[in-house]
């Protein structure tokens, strides 16, 4: 984390202020909740590889908690990296917005020196948080395409070892 330090002349705006305050808070709470559930399924995933009983795999809570497991992964991962680039633009703002320009500014000088440091360091996130969603969008999606497929193909075989037992061809009901 980063320890901010406020411009105490300085009029911050309030919407600002709760922005980073919320970003924050939220980011390091998403991190918590994946290390709390990384914490707490660790010793049963662990406990669940040292046995070599198909059946207990089944019975381990790692299983019954999947979902959970999967948000936390999301949260820590995707949601954590976007609010993460949240917090350094805002970050930004808050110590570069109270630099002044000095001496006064020359006729070519657009603005405030610190307003244009943080506005340069938004158009930079800008297109990093584009590219980080298009990417784990199209991530994810060739993770679930892998997955159908294989699921496919299992269900595949065991339709092949069913004919096997059979004997003979009997229709496959519509999966």
């Amino acid at each position: 984390m980063v320890e901010v330090q406020l411009e105490m002349d300085y009029r911050y705006p309030l919407v600002l202020l709760i922005a980073f305050s919320v970003c924050t808070t939220v980011l390091v709470a998403v991190h918590l909740f994946a290390l709390l559930i990384s914490t707490c399924i660790l010793p049963n995933v662990e406990a669940v590889s040292n046995i070599h009983n198909l059946n207990s795999v089944s019975e381990s809570p790692h299983e019954r908690m999947h979902h959970y497991i999967e948000l936390a992964w999301g949260f820590s991962t995707a949601l954590g990296i976007l609010l993460f680039l949240a917090e350094v633009v805002l970050l930004c703002w808050i110590k570069f917005l109270p630099v002044k320009t000095t001496p006064p500014p020359a006729a070519s000088d657009t603005g405030e020196k610190g307003w244009q440091a943080a506005l340069a360091s938004t158009i930079i996130m800008v297109p990093v948080g584009i590219i980080f969603v298009v990417f784990t969008i199209h991530f994810y999606r060739s993770l679930v395409r892998h997955k159908t497929e294989r699921h496919h193909q299992e269900i595949e075989e065991l339709h092949k070892i069913k004919v096997q037992l059979d004997g003979h061809e009997q229709g496959l009901l519509a999966v």
